[in-house]
């Protein structure tokens, strides 16, 4: 079996063995997180909350790194403590007390964090506070939730990979440049395209939900999009902040904000979109408003 072509290989970024090694890395450490963010969506309840307070911890401590400031430790430990009351609060549906949970802890940090940081640890708590109760927002109920909750994995996954593969065979005009200079016009519109249709038949072909494809392939596009502008934010935290990872946390991927930058943005726009139109037409859920069309 002959080798690939060089040009591709150096496209993909493989240009010698240490490369597929890395790429090798990169692809079991994503289906261990894989697998394991399966596990806690079917599973649910407690299951699915721990993952994704795990999850949004992580984020926590690494925006705390990433963003510099007095009293770190400080910060993260009440950051803590804002992500942890806030899931409590969820899960027994008092959902304005969750969001105070939050606005304390931010207001906290805010304090803590000091003159030239206040913004940045403010909006921490509600980046990773935003992911956590986003995610569980969308769980229920169980039939619907499981569906948002897999719908924005396809579109989000579907969205990074494609990009990645685009950007690199395609290549093309910069789509920021002096934020992300891998990132490219092309990468970006193969990306969101294909996520979105990935998405799409994701609800579509899902038991008992069965979702139209159409409305819900431009529900697609737009999350997709949100994605790659969360992932564009959080290059340029790390930019900032002199560093090319969030963490050390997953081999071959970084920190957990590098794994899920796309994600949160997303998982934010689509509770909130998903509220929106239960407070419009009066879905019994924000996962039921993502769907019913």
């Amino acid at each position: 079996m002959t080798a690939p072509p060089a040009p591709i290989l150096s496209r993909l970024g493989l240009k010698s063995a240490g490369g597929f090694a890395d790429l090798a890395l990169r692809a079991v450490s994503a289906l261990v997180l894989a697998v394991a963010a399966v596990a806690a969506l079917w599973y649910g309840g407690w299951a699915f909350g721990l993952f994704w307070l795990l999850a949004a911890l992580a984020a926590h401590w690494e925006w705390t790194d990433l963003i510099g400031g007095p009293l770190p430790w400080s910060r993260r430990i009440v950051g803590a403590l804002g992500l942890i009351a806030a899931l409590v609060l969820q899960s027994l549906r008092q959902y304005e007390f969750a969001l105070f949970a939050l606005a304390l802890a931010a207001a906290f940090n805010t304090w803590a964090a000091g003159v030239g940081y206040r913004f940045l640890a403010a909006a921490g708590m509600f980046y990773s506070g935003g992911l956590l109760l986003a995610v569980t927002a969308l769980r229920q109920p169980a039939f619907f939730g499981m569906c948002a909750i897999g719908w924005l994995f396809a579109v989000v996954w579907g969205t990074d990979v494609f990009a990645y593969f685009g950007g690199r065979l395609i290549g093309g005009k910069k789509l920021a440049p002096s934020i992300s200079p891998g990132k490219t016009w092309s990468g970006f519109l193969v990306g969101v395209g294909c996520g979105a249709i990935l998405g799409a038949a994701t609800a579509a072909l899902w038991p008992n939900v069965r979702a139209p494809f159409f409305p819900v392939l431009a529900l697609g596009l737009a999350a997709g999009a949100v994605a790659q502008v969360g992932d564009l934010f959080e290059s340029w935290l790390k930019r900032r902040a002199g560093v090319k990872d969030s963490s050390r946390l997953i081999p071959g991927h970084g920190g957990v904000m590098d794994r899920l930058d796309g994600f949160i943005f997303a998982a934010i726009f689509a509770a909130l979109f998903g509220l929106f139109r239960v407070a419009l037409q009066g879905w019994p859920s924000s996962a039921a408003g993502l769907f019913f069309w």
